[in-house]
């Protein structure tokens, strides 16, 4: 983004706006992460109990979460440069409208097309909403206070990971009202009105001065590259693999080398890539796309499997599923906690977080195989809080590491086409380690069923992790040091 900015609210700059209002302003930011955050996590947590209402094919469960998180990733491209266009205020206000609307819409949905359709719209505003806090915070905060200000998304980050499913699970097994899994997006409707309210009042507004010019193409071929990937990954089980399967997901490669060959051909001409040609020119970015896929893949796909493991193979409540996942949160605060103690040792705490992962789920894989149907959440707790430990430990210096060598002028394009690379793996764990599940299921799932196809699920997580471990070398071994704040800034 560029440093020249425009403010149109009062007061107008950091320095002179009161210490309460610049707070004010970051709580409405954080709001927002919070819906984000819980919308991610909550529909994992509560699927079964929407296909169970509403109907619809085991496909259902995987299009209810890679629908907002691919509709997210390609939307996160586009999301910060429309701020800095259009205004971060504006397109924050014209985001969280959007996504309290397609919250509403997936609480009063009758059918799985609706709700995957408003988890789509979701997805999209989301991308809009989100961006722009980071380019306001950087604006409302001097720099004395800017390292406090950031220092709130890890205990927000925390907090959310630990109550989120336990939050889904009592608001799904409470039934209030009669109104079931709805309530999990209900509850957004509060949330997203204060966000709104609060935004008017508080937020500053700012465009930058020389705002890139935004490339309709690209948006365009990277969303129709994603789409080619993950639908034939989430319908062509069900189809018995058809052709058309495998004609598209050769078609996304052939989408996807066109993008490429545009972006370049804009970059050289003087134009406004989506994604700046220079930085795969980088090891340590090309490097830390390809880790990053692989481990959000592999955590997004272990994550739905074994909700729908919990609680359809083994019939915990919702609530009890919701609980169980707790100690891999947990664990997931305390390595991030350790990660801070050692972060000198650089690349060296992300191999030793993905080694430890490794340890947690082949430690969950063995629990499952010794317990057997019988297993509870408290033999499960010890590997599960190895693995959230692991992941911390993994996660903390991922984004600094990777952003090292990223030149200043390219620091937006490469922490957008991080975070949408994130989305993007999310949604493609969900549909590769969730179609793997179902199709070991069989026909007619049974508990014996439920068990086997968990345990060659986490013995496909565990490879996907020895393969992190292993392109992970492909990073530097430290983060840069020369701008902290920055790079702080970038990987919150």
């Amino acid at each position: 983004m560029s440093s020249t900015v425009q403010t149109t609210a009062s007061p107008p700059d950091a320095e002179a706006a009161p210490y309460r209002w610049r707070w004010a302003a970051l709580m409405v930011i954080l709001a927002a992460e919070i819906m984000d955050l819980l919308d991610a996590m909550v529909t994992n947590i509560a699927a079964p109990a929407m296909r169970a209402d509403l109907g619809g094919s085991a496909a259902t469960i995987q299009w209810m979460g890679a629908a907002y998180t691919l509709s997210m990733a390609v939307g996160l491209i586009t999301g910060g440069r429309l701020g800095d266009i259009f205004g971060r205020k504006r397109m924050f206000l014209i985001g969280a409208a959007g996504f309290t609307l397609g919250s509403l819409l997936c609480a009063v949905a009758q059918s799985p097309e609706t709700l995957i359709g408003a988890r789509v719209l979701q997805g999209l505003f989301g991308a809009v909403m989100l961006p722009q806090g980071l380019g306001m915070i950087k604006e409302i905060f001097p720099p004395k206070e800017m390292q406090s200000a950031f220092g709130m998304f890890g205990p927000i980050m925390g907090l959310s990971a630990v109550g989120g499913p336990i939050l889904a699970g009592w608001l799904v097994d409470s039934d209030f009202f009669g109104t079931g899994w709805r309530m999990i997006f209900l509850i957004n409707l509060p949330l997203g009105l204060a966000a709104l309210v609060a935004g008017m009042v508080f937020l500053l507004e700012s465009r930058s001065a020389h705002p890139l010019r935004l490339d309709v193409p690209g948006v365009i071929l990277a969303s129709l590259g994603g789409f080619l990937v993950i639908y034939p990954l989430v319908q062509g089980r069900e189809h018995d693999w058809p052709a058309w399967a495998f004609v598209m997901l050769a078609a996304s490669v052939v989408v996807f080398a066109v993008f490429g060959l545009l972006q370049s051909r804009k970059s050289r001409g003087g134009g406004d890539p989506l994604i700046v040609p220079s930085l795969f020119r980088k090891r340590a970015f090309t490097g830390g796309l390809l880790t990053g896929m692989v481990f959000f893949s592999g955590m997004a796909g272990f994550m739905l499997a074994f909700n729908l493991y919990t609680q359809l193979g083994l019939h915990y409540s919702t609530l009890k599923a919701g609980l169980a996942m707790v100690p891999w949160s947990a664990g997931m605060i305390v390595g991030f906690g350790v990660a801070q103690a050692v972060q000198k040792f650089g690349r060296k705490v992300l191999h030793g977080g993905t080694a430890l992962m490794t340890l947690g789920v082949l430690a969950t894989l063995f629990t499952i195989d010794s317990a057997g149907l019988q297993v509870t959440p408290w033999q499960l707790t010890p590997a599960l809080v190895v693995s959230g430990i692991g992941m911390g430990l993994l996660m903390a210096p991922f984004f600094d590491i990777v952003l090292a060598g990223v030149e200043q002028h390219e620091t937006g394009s490469a922490s957008g086409t991080l975070t949408a690379v994130q989305q993007l793996g999310n949604a493609f764990g969900v549909a590769l380690l969730g179609t793997i599940f179902f199709n070991l299921l069989g026909t007619v799932p049974t508990p014996a069923s439920f068990g086997d196809a968990m345990k060659i699920t986490l013995w496909v997580v565990a490879g996907m992790l020895v393969t992190t471990f292993a392109v992970a070398f492909l990073l530097p071994k430290r983060a840069r040091e020369e701008h902290p704040e920055e790079a702080g800034s970038l990987a919150a």
